[in-house]
């Protein structure tokens, strides 16, 4: 007897692969897969040029967005008027009553032309005045401040009536309380 615990295992001889009769086919090993692609070369190519055209379109849009400029609505009569007579109130000392006179008249008919629709910049004064007392948009106490300021303005344009700053100052403030008083 053999020493060991596990017993011999004997292992029977390889089998013989049986013989091939004569005038048979032998029979060969799978190929291996062959890659086959399912669509056809111009419809990949259709799809690569729409998918392209497509992304061209997306980036062109997205940077004709960034760069244009946000749309700043613009600003109501009354506003740009009450900049324009803040922008003038630094000035009261460095104009000369006449430039500062004309400066603050064509703010106030700018204003009055925007906001009511009268055509204050082609009329003289007094065509002006006539043409706003018939007006049921503007009060008596806005006719009034607006026949006391173009009166002193014209004093000083025309007449060439002597002023200082305090002309300047006091044409400046008739102005802007027209414009705050002046009903939409």
């Amino acid at each position: 007897m053999r020493s060991g615990f596990l017993p011999a295992i004997e292992q029977a001889p390889p089998a013989k692969p049986a013989p091939v009769p004569p005038g048979s086919l032998e029979i060969r090993d799978i190929a291996p897969p062959v890659d086959v692609f399912p669509y056809p070369l111009w419809q990949v190519g259709l799809a690569a040029a729409v998918v392209l055209a497509l992304l061209g379109l997306l980036i062109w849009w997205i940077a004709r967005r960034l760069s244009r400029p946000s749309i700043v609505p613009p600003l109501s009569p009354r506003a740009a008027a009450l900049r324009a007579l803040e922008e003038l109130r630094g000035k009261v000392r460095e104009l000369e009553p006449y430039t500062f006179s004309i400066a603050v008249s064509d703010v106030l008919r700018h204003f009055v032309d925007g906001q009511y629709g009268f055509r204050a910049e082609r009329q003289t004064s007094p065509e002006f005045l006539a043409t706003i007392s018939q007006s049921p948009t503007l009060t008596e106490e806005d006719r009034g401040l607006l026949a006391d300021f173009l009166e002193r303005c014209d004093l000083i344009k025309f007449a060439r009536i002597g002023g200082s700053e305090e002309t300047n100052r006091a044409l400046l403030e008739s102005a802007a309380a027209f414009v705050q008083g002046g009903r939409a």
